[in-house]
């Protein structure tokens, strides 16, 4: 009887864990970045949704205009082979650009209302990768 309640007991507390984390990912997020050449910071808005080891959502980010031009507005991309491991969330976007397709692999170390990304993409020159701090919204 006692191992049966220990064994129940376990696993309610493993399903509390998993909704905790989903809590703890689940919403928007804003990542500020420092503009080119001095320009205004780009932010770039995170919307996720943790299901157990499933994470879905939109990334949307500001586009680049060319030689002056102003840039169009930005779109929201949908995220591809989300993943939530404790505190990791990792996920792939693909955006067309006037260079062609390009994928950029974000991995994510959740703390509070921070999520500390690394941000990897290879725009013909080799992998480049590049670190941020996204905040919770509050809306």
């Amino acid at each position: 009887m006692t191992k049966k309640l220990v064994t129940v007991g376990t696993i309610l507390l493993l399903v509390a864990l998993v909704a905790m984390a989903a809590d703890a990912i689940t919403g928007k997020w804003s990542l500020s970045q420092e503009g080119r050449n001095g320009g205004p910071a780009r932010v770039t808005t995170f919307d996720l949704k943790a299901d157990g080891a499933t994470l879905t959502g939109t990334v949307t980010m500001p586009a680049f205009g060319r030689g002056g031009d102003t840039p169009p507005a930005p779109t929201a991309t949908p995220i591809k082979n989300g993943k939530v491991a404790g505190n990791t969330i990792t996920f792939d976007v693909t955006r067309t650009t006037q260079m062609g397709d390009m994928t950029t692999n974000y991995e994510g170390a959740v703390s509070g209302d921070t999520i500390h990304f690394k941000m990897t993409s290879d725009m013909g020159n080799g992998p480049q990768t590049r670190e941020g701090d996204a905040k919770r919204g509050t809306t």
